[in-house]
């Protein structure tokens, strides 16, 4: 990044005087993050998003409560039952326990690549839609405001709208 800075710098300070006397440099900047939040397409996906994690925590409470159940038998029928059976019982209580830990590493895992696949899905779309409003509007340099690349930029500049509504549009 600090690299990408440096050769623009380099490139521009190159640049000869004369040619850039006539030239105007044109900039603006996109927030990717607020397209993912207010695009419709970003709308949709944190939505589906959404709806994957609460089937996934339905699912993993539901087992958390048949494992304190479980536990709760375990511990009220100690004194009754035989060595062979309370092993027995303490043995299946701790295979529903190392389940219900892979359940959550798994549906963890699941969500993670489902919103890196509906983000990864609209940023392609959103590049696509950036380098059109770059070549339409004759800009030197699009840059990404919240990568931290950007340290100031006048609103002016900034073309998030301009992009959301192309987005939306383009989906339609």
């Amino acid at each position: 990044m600090k690299k990408g800075i440096a050769l623009l710098l380099f490139v521009l300070f190159c640049m000869p005087v004369s040619s850039m006397a006539g030239d105007v440099i044109k900039i603006g900047c996109i927030d990717f993050q607020k397209v993912l939040n207010e695009s419709d397409a970003g709308k949709k996906a944190k939505a589906d998003l959404e709806t994957l994690v609460k089937s996934k925590q339905t699912t993993i409470d539901e087992k958390g409560k048949t494992i304190e159940k479980m536990k709760a038998d375990l511990e009220k029928q100690a004194s009754v039952l035989s060595a062979d059976a309370k092993k027995s019982k303490e043995e299946e209580l701790e295979k529903m326990l190392r389940e219900y830990q892979r359940l959550v590493q798994d549906s963890q895992t699941e969500v993670k690549k489902k919103e890196l696949e509906l983000t990864d899905a609209i940023i392609k779309d959103m590049r696509q839609i950036v380098d059109k409003i770059g070549e339409e509007g004759s800009y030197t340099l699009i840059m990404e405001k919240t990568g931290g690349m950007v340290l100031y930029a006048t609103k002016d500049i900034d073309i998030t709208e301009t992009v959301i509504k192309r987005y939306n549009q383009s989906r339609k």
